[in-house]
């Protein structure tokens, strides 16, 4: 009973605040993980007003809070989701407020080909609810572009083969815009590059500097699921939906598909399958101009010919007018003997009749005699007068129906030949325009070697090589005296020769 007044024995486990401990724990925790990579599906993720997330990793037997925060959102390239199957990059440390630890997660992975095909399928159905997709949307390629925009990387062998198949297709001027195809960057630089080509300046706006494309084509080779993963982005998808440029999508191969090939107006299995559908086959549009120039001069023959033989038909049926005229003068001529005639047998028989009568009084019978004849007088000059004016009217018709075939005529064959010489010197110009000759005027030049061939970008000569510079209006000889530089990016590269021309362009600026 003694011991029970005796002061309790002191203790050797040192003694720590809460606070203590905590920061304690705290400091091991992060000291032993200071790096770690967890798997796990993401649960419960909560975005407050501070701009932070906040969310749980899990798999079947435990759960991790997971932190991100908002700076470092952004550069995740992930979106955090629920049920998404996830890598986390981060540093392990504990939350006092609740005696949790917790993970800071700097970098989110998707984990496995499944998780990829899972969220790229959600977001199709997402942005196909949204209208993104719809047929309606979709514009026609125009069937001869000017100008051709291409968004790719500038050092694959993707823009090279788009500059080769429009070269042997139809050249065209292409503008290049640079941008990454892979990578955290790859899908905000594809989206810039598709709504920066739209605000260039159209023809009916003035243009500008940099001529806006007729047609985009936003192209990259084959890959795996993730290479190819900017081109599901929504940022790459809305971007491509919302260009008022006609764009085709290459991206991959035959089998591979993306989220804007179906926002696309249209999708093209390969970059150069891109190419052929963006231009047609100029020599197949030259051989059908000059078939329609045959066709057109053929035609202006028949219908010359067939409105000769329908002049000399109507010629043939009308008859000579002058040949009418003198028939019918004949005619007269001959009633007015006969007329003389009958007159002068008409005095004969009544001058006889009256001889032989008896008569109280030959005064009467003279004057009823002269009334008479008067009468037949009368009769006769009406006669004469209705004959004159039918013969009249009938040739005077038939002077109007040949004038009125003859205007007809010349009025058909000058319209004819009008039309002809249009459409033929439409097709000159349009011949014209394609020549290189009319980029010359427009302020270009063509750069010859000493041996005629032309240069094409600067890493083509050499310090003291002699040059021929061609303008529109002459050439004029040059060296070059200094090495030769790499051009600034943008570039615009110019349509490829046949011959086997280099692709490169000079500066766009």
């Amino acid at each position: 009973m003694e011991n029970d007044d005796l002061p309790a024995a002191v203790s050797n486990v040192p003694e720590f605040s809460v606070s203590e401990l905590s920061f304690a724990l705290k400091r091991e925790i992060e000291t032993a993980f200071p790096r770690v990579r967890v798997r796990g599906e993401i649960s419960q993720p909560s975005f407050p007003r501070s701009g932070h997330c906040y969310f749980r990793l899990k798999d079947e037997n435990a759960v991790i809070d997971g932190v991100a925060w908002k700076g470092t959102i952004p550069r995740l390239g992930i979106k955090i989701e629920e049920g998404l199957e996830v890598i986390a990059t981060g540093k392990l440390t504990t939350y006092a407020g609740s005696s949790r630890y917790q993970i800071i997660v700097d970098r989110l992975e998707l984990a496995g080909e499944g998780a990829l095909l899972k969220l790229l399928e959600d977001r199709r159905k997402k942005l196909q609810a949204e209208g993104l997709f719809d047929p309606d949307r979709k514009r026609p390629l125009p069937f001869l572009p000017e100008v051709i925009g291409v968004v790719t990387s500038p050092s694959g062998a993707v823009i090279r083969d788009i500059l080769h198949r429009l070269a042997d297709r139809f050249p065209r001027h292409v503008l290049v815009w640079p941008v990454a195809v892979q990578g955290e960057k790859a899908a905000a630089e594809v989206a810039a590059a598709i709504a920066g080509f739209n605000r260039l300046p159209g023809r009916e706006q003035g243009g500008g500097k940099v001529p806006r494309p007729d047609v985009l084509i936003v192209a990259r080779g084959g890959g795996s699921l993730e290479d190819l993963w900017a081109f599901n982005e929504e940022i790459v998808v809305r971007a491509a939906a919302a260009s008022d440029i006609p764009l085709i999508s290459a991206v991959g191969h035959e089998t591979d598909t993306t989220l804007i090939d179906f926002a696309s107006d249209r999708r093209a299995p390969t970059p150069t399958a891109a190419a052929e559908m963006a231009v047609p086959v100029r020599a197949d549009l030259l051989t059908e101009t000059l078939d329609y120039a045959k066709r057109l001069a053929g035609g202006m023959t028949r219908l010359l010919r067939e409105s000769t033989m329908e002049l000399a038909g109507l010629a043939r049926g009308l008859g000579d007018p002058r040949r009418l005229i003198e028939e019918r003068q004949q005619r007269l001529d001959v009633s007015g003997e006969r007329l003389a005639l009958a007159t002068r047998q008409l005095v004969e028989r009544q001058a006889n009749a009256l001889a032989a009568a008896r008569l109280a009084s030959p005064q009467r019978v003279i004057e009823a005699k002269q009334q008479l004849l008067a009468g037949e007088a009368r009769a006769l000059d009406g006669a004469m007068k209705r004959f004159k004016g039918d013969a009249l009217q009938k040739y005077g018709r038939a002077f109007d129906r040949l004038e009125q075939f003859g205007d007809r005529l010349k009025r058909h064959s000058n319209d004819l030949l009008v039309q002809g010489q249009r459409q033929v010197d439409q097709a000159a110009k349009l011949l014209e325009s394609y020549s290189f000759h009319s980029v010359l005027t427009r302020g270009f030049a063509l750069v010859r070697d000493q041996d005629g061939a032309p240069v094409l970008a600067a890493a083509g000569t050499r310090t003291g090589d002699a040059l021929q510079i061609q303008f529109a209006d002459g050439r004029i000889g040059a060296r070059v005296t200094d090495a030769p530089t790499t051009a600034p990016r943008p570039v615009a590269a110019p349509p490829r020769r046949r011959d086997g021309g280099g692709g490169n362009q000079g500066s766009l600026l």
